[in-house]
């Protein structure tokens, strides 16, 4: 497998584009793999998968666009992050939020722009928050949504934290911290 050059991030987002998963990106996701590192796959998956598994890319392939959907941030035509919602059926009003994005874009509001943009067509659709669950390893992420949802309400068990995050999404980004 050839590994993929990827340039530094933008100093702006202005090169990226957003925009829903569709159905030619099933292979732009399983590059993406090239982009991440164990951490960001295990933090994501929950598991020492050693890329994307196939059972993801394929659900996403099979999305709805209503009920389940995803966003997708492309750069010269080679994704760098995608972040999906499931509905629960149970309470319809809820969806069950994931994000992933590559290690070089990780920290340039990627994430945030992609749960922007998600949360804007959830809210469309008559969801009024998300839920999530995040590994207690991940601080990038639970620094992530402390600073940028102060809405958000959390409880712990098992190694992790779930998370209730009312909508609407806060607009600004929260201020990027120095690296932990």
């Amino acid at each position: 497998m050839t590994k993929l050059k990827v340039a530094r991030p933008p100093a702006t987002l202005g090169d990226v584009r957003f925009r829903p998963f569709g159905i030619t990106d099933a292979e732009r996701l399983r590059r993406m793999s090239e982009r991440l590192s164990k951490n960001s796959l295990y933090f994501r998956f929950w598991s020492g998968t050693p890329h994307v598994p196939d059972v993801y890319v394929s659900a996403l392939g099979r999305l709805d666009h209503w009920d389940r959907e995803a966003m997708v941030a492309l750069l010269d035509d080679e994704m760098i992050g995608v972040a999906e919602y499931v509905r629960d059926r149970e309470r319809p009003w809820r969806a069950d939020l994931a994000v992933l994005v590559s290690d070089p874009w990780q920290r340039h509001g990627v994430g945030h722009r992609l749960v922007a943009y998600l949360a804007s067509l959830a809210g469309r659709r008559g969801i009024t928050g998300f839920e999530a669950d995040v590994i207690l390893e991940n601080r990038r992420a639970l620094l992530w949504i402390a600073a940028g949802w102060p809405t958000a309400r959390s409880s712990r068990a098992d190694g992790a934290a779930h998370f209730t995050l009312p909508l609407p999404f806060p607009p600004t980004p929260p201020k990027d911290r120095p690296r932990p």
